[in-house]
């Protein structure tokens, strides 16, 4: 019997094809033959390919908000990008397309609307990115990450469906044991991690080896510090390890965490409630952002899910204060996620994209 076929679309971003590789053993197992199309030379197709999938890269363009000079040359990449994707829908002729977001999927899901395609977008944070928002209106049903999501977008009627967001199964597969032989770390200490995103935030990664010494006398720290952050002076301090960048590692570094402090990315927060791991949230602020991790931050805070420290308000004081404050109420934050009914996004995706089967 021939397989029913899946786009999946969503690049930029590590967060805009992360969710999309979660969902890949689900669909699978569901009979899936699963494609994918990104831009030609973006990190989508990086990660893709270490998965195996069949690709295909279109031409895109940023869509910018501020003043650049790519602006006067990008509209004609989304130009082109249009009909790489028609082309590409075309030829492969599948029966849904799955976008997570992101500059490349507007081309794909206005080519996939032209040729009459259903279309489920996903929608990762609280607010909607440009991208998504241009999309909307070509979407067949949006899945939303966070309950407040839905209630902006009541406009869109039914089509609109909270999911919660695709959390890579491996994550919830790390080894305590792993973890502690890969951060050289031994004893009875509780164990911190900080983490400031991909590429690491120097404000973060300021404050906490500002309060190093107080924190070591509780704490054994992992810093993933982000690229071209590591501290030469703190290569050999006893409890303290740092990393520029955690890959397969993460999954057992997470599970060796009591606490974390972290940046609130979507993907990141709903893995720390996936694992129920008490956390501190430092959102980006919104002179680096369009606060979207702000969003995030305060609906988890909310929701009792994460303790909160604004960026405008780190210091090394208030980071000890949080830090205490977490350590403190950590039972209450684990009761809290305990009752979180965000754990099934995957398995209430499968199901939307399963209507779609037959068609």
């Amino acid at each position: 019997m021939k397989k029913p076929k899946i786009v999946l679309t969503g690049g930029g971003t590590g967060g805009h094809v992360s969710p999309n590789l979660a969902l890949i053993p689900a669909l699978e197992a569901d009979g899936w033959e699963i494609i994918y199309i990104g831009s030609s030379n973006g990190i989508e197709k990086q990660l893709v390919a270490e998965v195996g999938l069949p690709y295909y890269g279109i031409s895109s363009g940023k869509l910018r908000r501020y003043f650049s000079w790519q602006n006067f040359i990008d509209p004609f990449k989304v130009i082109k990008g249009i009909f790489d994707a028609y082309f590409a829908i075309a030829k492969i002729k599948p029966q849904v397309v799955f976008s997570k977001g992101g500059f490349v999927t507007v081309p794909v899901i206005f080519a996939s609307w032209l040729q009459r395609i259903p279309v489920i977008i996903h929608e990762s944070d609280f607010s909607s990115g440009l991208a998504n928002r241009l999309s909307l209106p070509f979407a067949t049903k949006v899945c939303v990450t966070f309950p407040e999501t839905a209630k902006n977008l009541a406009k869109y009627g039914s089509k609109v469906k909270h999911t919660g967001l695709p959390i890579r199964p491996d994550i919830r597969n790390g080894d305590v044991d792993k973890g502690r032989a890969f951060c050289g770390i031994y004893g009875d200490l509780p164990v911190l991690f900080v983490v400031g995103g991909s590429t690491g935030s120097a404000k973060i990664n300021q404050a906490v080896r500002s309060v190093l010494d107080t924190l070591t006398q509780k704490y054994q720290v992992i810093h993933a510090c982000g690229k071209g952050n590591l501290d030469p002076n703190l290569k050999d301090h006893p409890r303290y390890c740092q990393f520029e960048y955690l890959g397969i590692e993460l999954a057992d570094v997470l599970a060796l965490a009591d606490l974390v402090v972290s940046r609130s990315g979507a993907n990141a927060v709903f893995e720390f409630l996936t694992l129920r791991k008490p956390n501190l949230l430092i959102p980006l602020s919104k002179l680096s952002s369009r606060g979207d991790q702000i969003l995030n931050a305060k609906s988890f805070q909310s929701r009792g899910y994460s303790a909160v420290l604004f960026e405008e308000d780190l210091t090394s004081e208030s980071l000890l204060t949080a830090i205490a404050d977490l350590d403190q109420r950590r039972d209450e934050y684990i009761q809290n996620m305990n009752q979180s009914e965000d754990a099934n996004a995957i398995a209430q995706i499968v199901e939307l994209v399963k209507a779609f089967s037959e068609k």
